[in-house]
């Protein structure tokens, strides 16, 4: 079916198969371990360079650990390294950060605005709790809020979640949740091993714009 496109650029496509056909899970599955082992060998001395500037910088882990959802609504943990101030839902519960928000601290801003705050997310890859490539896992509260406001969410979870995907290259920090499922639905009925390797390529040239999905 061909993909037609509003006049907003979102795209708009009616539901049909919406999962990685089982022939080519074994392709994603070993290419995301082969690249992820990869990325990890080339970005180690990285790792050490980005602890230390977030020890210095403010007190807490290093690392940060959320529960999110990936495959068939599957909790699991998605390591991050810290980019705002400790405990910093403590008194507000679960909230999305904003482009500015005021928790992120100096070296935060910096690892979100090269996406480097996301490299641990590697280690989730290997572990087989997500891909390099698919749709953003998210919080089981926000899955909860967005599903009562888009029940065509729950179709979202039909794929494993990702480091990158279509909605990070496509859509901008702005993008809203809407138009972000839209690109992610998309992602899924056109998957292919080809488009998980142009939407990495992109995602380095991505890396270096701003106003960008996070």
């Amino acid at each position: 079916m061909m993909e037609v496109k509003a006049k907003t650029g979102v795209p708009v496509f009616t539901v049909g198969r919406l999962s990685i056909p089982e022939d080519v899970h074994f392709i994603k599955r070993a290419t995301d371990i082969m690249l992820s082992m990869i990325a990890l060998l080339i970005t180690s001395p990285l790792h050490i360079i980005v602890a230390m500037a977030i020890k210095l910088d403010s007190r807490g882990s290093v690392l940060y650990r959320q529960k999110r959802l990936t495959l068939q609504g599957k909790p699991f943990f998605l390591y991050k390294y810290r980019t705002m101030v400790a405990n910093a839902e403590k008194d507000s519960g679960p909230v999305m950060a904003s482009e500015n928000d005021p928790r992120i601290t100096r070296v935060g801003r910096v690892l979100r605005a090269m996406r480097v705050d996301e490299l641990p997310q590697l280690f989730n890859v290997i572990k087989g709790d997500m891909s390099l490539v698919g749709p953003r896992p998210e919080r089981p509260f926000f899955v909860n809020e967005l599903m009562k406001e888009n029940p065509e969410y729950i179709y979202r979870m039909n794929v494993k979640s990702g480091i990158t995907g279509l909605a990070q290259i496509a859509g901008k920090y702005s993008t809203s949740p809407e138009h972000k499922l839209k690109y992610d639905l998309l992602y899924t009925k056109s998957y292919s091993p080809a488009k998980d390797l142009a939407i990495m390529l992109q995602t380095l040239k991505v890396i270096f714009m701003k106003d960008r999905a996070s």
